[in-house]
């Protein structure tokens, strides 16, 4: 079993590699200040064409998340930070260690700068293409800031996020720079809307690539942001305009019918030991704009799984359960409990997707109160997941504002158990005002025999610490407790 298992490591490896060198940058160069030399509008569209900026290797949710469980022997077996991270322990890296969750993200930025820094002068194209382009780094620089504000720095909390510490923001695309300090937390959201801001109005009106950021996607960022804010009210519009662009996309970006794509020749069948058939990512229908990472738990890894609480929150006609299973990969003994592994696919979609789409604009409509197109978005949702008889929020649910939130809080559990969303929601729901209170964050390690074991997520581990590397770099910078 092991050597069966380590083979498919071995490919899983082989596939990363190729994802990392299948698109060389040959054409760069760096002269002595670190300026990208790129002189052509293809030259900066090529940047943002790199598969780097798709695959960018941060799975390090998944395993933070409280929708899940570990299971020994394998979880004894796992790497050391996985452990760590699973217990949330304040040492992820070793004092020489680089952190993954910011070694893909910075390499983007450092491009990201490079465009936006100077595709504006470059020696061909329009005005209205470069302004295009330029428009495109912006957004994608808001997503990656996005990303790294909520690795590094503590959760929007109006009351505190002008003094939290955040993350530094970098604009120049400079490799001899060497030093730098954190911006604060409310910086650092200022930094990704004013990016938005700028973008959106010079950004494809149409989505024709997945792969390339468009208005659709741009604007379903902004309500993400903003509801990550806490701020539901001004995410409502934007989410609105990302529907809205979507009407006239130049490819179809739609939700998968599961009781069609699962159904006895269905797209996604047949269901074999690596999950179903799920379509790649560039003919994703979901994606609206496309990023991933390689997600061992959903393929060859067994240590973690849906935790007893997440399997109770589905109804054993909830067709996404096809994507998991009960045994251990490739096989070996029932796991406890109820507990399933993610059966695929091998790359977790994360970047903007239509099924999150649904549920936030969901979500913000229930805060503030729209109860009855609240509960439209959830069901239009629900019903490409399962059968149209189990697909209605139950009524006395969705007549109540604080139970139907809950409810739509929850679905996000259910529509991406084991993909790293969970720990991003736990994130903000430990400030927020309602379910703040409401919430206490455990894991469970399930051993062969004998007792379990349980780990506290103490309010100090919603933020990673910076590898001592970093701060030994950057003298004076502030790291987190």
């Amino acid at each position: 079993m092991n050597r069966t298992k380590n083979i498919f490591i071995a490919f899983i490896s082989l596939i990363v590699a190729c994802y990392m060198v299948s698109c060389r940058k040959d054409f760069l160069e760096l002269q002595p200040k670190g300026k990208v030399i790129a002189r052509t509008l293809a030259d900066y569209d090529l940047l943002l064409s790199n598969l780097d900026m798709l695959n960018t290797g941060t799975e390090s949710q998944v395993a933070m998340g409280d929708d899940v469980a570990a299971v020994n022997p394998y979880f004894s077996g796992a790497a050391l930070r996985t452990q760590r991270l699973f217990r949330w322990d304040a040492m992820i890296y070793e004092p020489g260690e680089n952190a993954t969750e910011m070694a893909m993200p910075m390499q983007n930025i450092y491009s990201l700068n490079a465009i936006i820094n100077e595709v504006m002068q470059a020696v061909d194209g329009t005005e209205k293409q470069r302004k295009e382009v330029l428009a495109q780094a912006k957004a994608v620089r808001a997503w990656t800031y996005f990303l790294l504000i909520n690795y590094f720095g503590k959760p929007y909390d109006v009351g505190t996020a002008a003094s939290d510490p955040g993350y530094p923001v970098i604009t120049q695309a400079d490799v001899t720079a060497t030093r730098f300090t954190r911006a604060t937390v409310k910086e650092v959201y200022d930094f990704i809307i004013s990016d938005l801001q700028a973008a959106i109005p010079e950004l494809p009106a149409r989505t024709t690539h997945r792969l390339r950021m468009s208005k659709a996607a741009a604007e379903a960022l902004m309500g993400k942001v903003y509801t990550f804010m806490g701020r539901f009210s001004e995410a409502i519009p934007h989410l609105n305009a990302a529907f809205a662009d979507l009407t006239n996309a130049a490819i179809p970006v739609e939700l998968y019918d599961y009781n069609v794509t699962l159904a006895p020749g269905g797209a996604f069948t047949p269901v074999s030991i690596f999950g179903p058939a799920y379509p790649q990512v560039d003919y994703n229908t979901e994606n609206l704009y496309a990023k991933q990472f390689i997600n061992t738990w959903s393929f060859v890894n067994s240590e973690l799984v849906m935790s007893t609480e997440t399997a109770a929150l589905f109804k054993s006609s909830d067709l996404r359960l096809r994507f998991y299973s009960s045994m251990p990969f490739p096989a070996g003994p029932a796991y406890p409990a109820g507990m399933r592994r993610r059966t695929g696919p091998p790359a977790s979609q994360y970047g903007i997707l239509l099924p999150e789409l649904y549920l936030l604009r969901a979500e913000c409509k229930a805060r503030m109160n729209d109860l009855v197109t609240a509960k439209e978005d959830v069901e239009a949702l629900r019903r490409k997941r399962m059968p149209l008889a189990d697909a209605a929020v139950p009524s006395g649910i969705a007549s109540d504002k604080d139970q139907l939130t809950r409810f739509i809080l929850e679905e996000r559990i259910r529509e991406f158990a084991l993909q790293g969303f969970r720990w991003f929601d736990m994130r903000r729901l430990s400030v927020d005002p309602v379910f703040k209170t409401t919430v206490g964050y455990t894991h469970t390690l399930y051993n062969a025999s004998g007792p379990v074991t349980t780990y506290t997520l103490q309010p100090e581990r919603f933020v990673l610490r910076f590898p001592q590397k970093i701060i030994d770099q950057n003298p004076g910078m502030q790291n987190n407790p």
